[in-house]
């Protein structure tokens, strides 16, 4: 599918690194889970099941994966509106139902696979909303619990980034950079994104390989400008310095950024330099124009009033133009 917006890009980017989703599991699936995942087996998957309607809102990975010793799925369904859905555990079953209709028609599979679902939110709301299906179904809790059994429900695991602590952002850089980003790029607070910014390029530090730390600053770098598409000059001069400082091997994204800078200021003054341009030929062509329509009434025009038609501004010559015949 192709990626709809720069959450979508981020999110797949880095959390479709199966090393980055381990990292993931290990330090956020309960401890009494992992007992039974063997996360040595997890293996990305191409399908996505989110429909273009939606994928400006939602995006998904899916991962198989060994649970207890059987082959299962882990689906992340990563939520990037501003508010939680109540509709995500109804989302989540159909995305469930169309993994076991794909296994049962390519595979000709007799038993459906285990599918953890798990969900990303980083909203500016925080999440209220009951994490089971049962909590959309009309009257389910008043049900005796022989009548339940004959209806649909399941949990499904929450994870509301927006409300993290520094503390609670754990994992290897790669992690804790999309965690941290994903947590504060909406806050109105500026000084709390470049808080944040400073933390990411100081996480890449962590990396051994400095190219790929060069080439997720890249990422980040890129996930921040799209989705703050408004940071001033001076916000993003100061991001410059953070890199030279903190990071200096990532010195080429800041002067990639610094050129970017350079070339909107030129393009700023180009465009100036162009509505200069056009007011100066308009007031040319109204002194021209003032000028021919008195000698067409008087015949002769002084040179000094000349020389004060050429130097009168565009105002001034409209309304000479619009009251020239008048009198």
């Amino acid at each position: 599918m192709k990626v709809q917006n720069p959450h979508d890009k981020f999110f797949k980017e880095t959390l479709g690194n199966v090393a980055t989703a381990k990292d993931f599991l290990v330090h956020y699936l309960p401890e009494h889970f992992m007992k039974h995942i063997d996360v040595s087996t997890l293996e990305p998957q191409k399908d996505s099941f989110i429909n273009s309607d939606l994928a400006e809102s939602f995006s998904d990975l899916l991962f198989k994966v060994d649970i207890l010793e059987k082959e299962s799925y882990i689906y992340f369904l990563f939520e990037h509106k501003s508010y939680p859905d109540k509709g995500i555990a109804f989302q989540l079953l159909k995305y469930m139902v169309e993994i076991w209709e794909a296994k049962t028609n390519k595979e000709e599979v007799k038993e459906l696979p285990i599918i953890l679902p798990l969900v990303l939110y980083h909203g500016r709301e925080n999440w209220r909303i009951s994490t089971n299906l049962g909590a959309m179904l009309k009257g389910y809790e008043e049900l005796s619990q022989d009548l339940k059994v004959f209806v649909p429900n399941f949990e499904y695991l929450l994870y509301d980034v927006s409300v993290f602590s520094d503390e609670e952002i754990k994992g290897k850089a790669q992690l804790r950079i999309l965690l941290t980003l994903f947590r504060d790029i909406f806050t109105k607070e500026t000084e709390e994104l470049h808080q944040a910014i400073r933390k990411s390029i100081l996480y890449l530090n962590e990396l051994e390989d400095k190219q790929t730390g060069i080439e997720y600053l890249e990422t980040m770098i890129k996930y921040v400008f799209s989705v703050r598409n408004h940071l001033t000059k001076t916000d993003m001069n100061q991001i410059i310095r953070v890199i030279e400082r903190t990071y200096p091997e990532g010195s080429d994204v800041a002067m990639t950024i610094a050129n970017i800078l350079k070339e909107e200021g030129r393009e700023e003054g180009r465009e100036e330099g162009l509505k200069e341009g056009k007011e100066a030929g308009a007031v040319a062509a109204l002194s021209e124009i003032a000028i021919q329509q008195l000698i067409e009434k008087f015949g002769k025009v002084p040179e000094d009033i000349k020389d004060g038609i050429l130097k009168s501004d565009t105002v001034s010559l409209k309304l000479l133009l619009a009251n020239i015949f008048r009198y």
